[in-house]
C-alpha cells in the first residue's frame, strides 16, 4: 500500500488569495503550498482517492495524471467533493464511495454525471480492491462527517477527515494503534474553533489513540511551516 498525500490545506488553502502573513509570504517566496486536503492510495494495480478536492486537477497533473478507480467521500463540504467534476472528459468516471447520507448530498450535485454510487454504512467494514475500508463518525457539527481506517491484513491508516477532538467512543476503538493516522490541526493553540482541532488538540489525540506515527492535515495559513509532524504536499507513506 502506498499512499501520497494530495493536500494538507484547509478550504481556502495556502498560501490564502490575497494574504500576506508571515506563512503566505514564505510560500509565495519559495513556490510551496498546501493544497486542499485529499490523499490518493495505490494497492496493487488499483488507485484509490480520498476525497475529490477543488485542487483536484492541479493535484493529478502533479502526481503523475494517476487514473482513478473509486472515490471516497468523507463528508459534504465543497473543498472535500466539489473537484470531482474534474474527471468529467478525462476518464472513466470512477465509482464512489460515501456514507449514504453523504453520497445522496454529494451525489445530487454532480447528478448530470454518470458514476456508480456505493453506500457504505458506518463502522461496517467493506472490501475496495483487497483493501478493508471503514467509514467511522466523527464530530464537525452541523455537518454529517466521516473518517475512514484502511487495513490490508498487516497496516492500518486512519484518516480523522474535519473533526474536532470529542470523537465517538467507537471511532476511538478503531483509531487506537493505527499505525498512520492523519489528524484535523486547522489552527495553531491558543485558538480554538469548535468545529476542528487545532494543533495542540491534533497531537494530544495521537497521542492518546498510542499510534505508530502521525501527520496533521487541512491546516490553515496559521499554522507554521516547521512545526514537528505537520503534513507536507507530496509526502509518501510505502507499507
Amino acid at each position: 500500500m502506498k499512499i501520497t498525500v494530495l493536500g494538507t490545506g484547509d478550504a481556502v488553502g495556502t498560501p490564502k488569495v490575497g494574504c500576506s502573513c508571515p506563512r503566505c509570504a514564505f510560500a509565495l517566496e519559495y513556490g510551496i503550498h498546501r493544497l486542499r486536503t485529499s490523499f490518493l492510495v495505490e494497492h496493487g494495480e488499483r488507485t484509490i482517492l480520498i476525497d475529490s478536492s477543488p485542487d483536484l486537477r492541479q493535484q493529478l497533473l502533479i502526481y503523475g495524471s494517476p487514473h482513478i478507480d473509486a472515490v471516497i467521500w468523507t463528508h459534504g463540504h465543497y473543498d472535500h467533493f466539489m473537484g470531482f467534476g474534474e474527471f468529467y472528459r478525462v476518464q472513466a468516471m470512477p465509482a464512489v464511495y460515501a456514507a449514504p447520507h453523504v453520497l445522496d448530498y454529494c451525489g445530487n450535485i454532480f447528478r448530470f454525471l454518470n458514476f456508480k454510487r456505493n453506500a457504505a454504512d458506518p463502522y461496517f467494514p467493506f472490501t475496495l480492491f483487497g483493501l478493508g475500508v471503514t467509514l467511522v463518525p466523527v464530530n464537525h457539527p452541523p455537518v454529517e462527517a466521516y473518517g475512514l481506517v484502511l487495513s490490508d491484513g498487516k497496516t492500518k491508516i486512519a484518516f480523522t477527515s474535519d473533526s474536532n477532538a470529542d470523537l465517538p467512543a467507537d471511532t476511538l476503538s478503531w483509531f487506537s494503534n493505527a499505525d498512520l493516522l492523519f489528524v484535523d490541526a486547522l489552527v495553531p493553540p491558543p485558538v480554538h474553533i469548535p468545529k476542528h482541532m487545532n494543533y495542540d488538540e491534533a497531537c494530544a489525540l495521537a497521542d492518546n489513540l498510542d499510534v505508530g506515527d502521525f501527520r496533521c492535515v487541512h491546516m490553515s495559513h496559521t499554522i507554521p511551516w516547521d512545526l514537528p509532524h505537520t503534513g507536507k504536499d507530496g509526502e509518501v507513506f510505502c507499507f
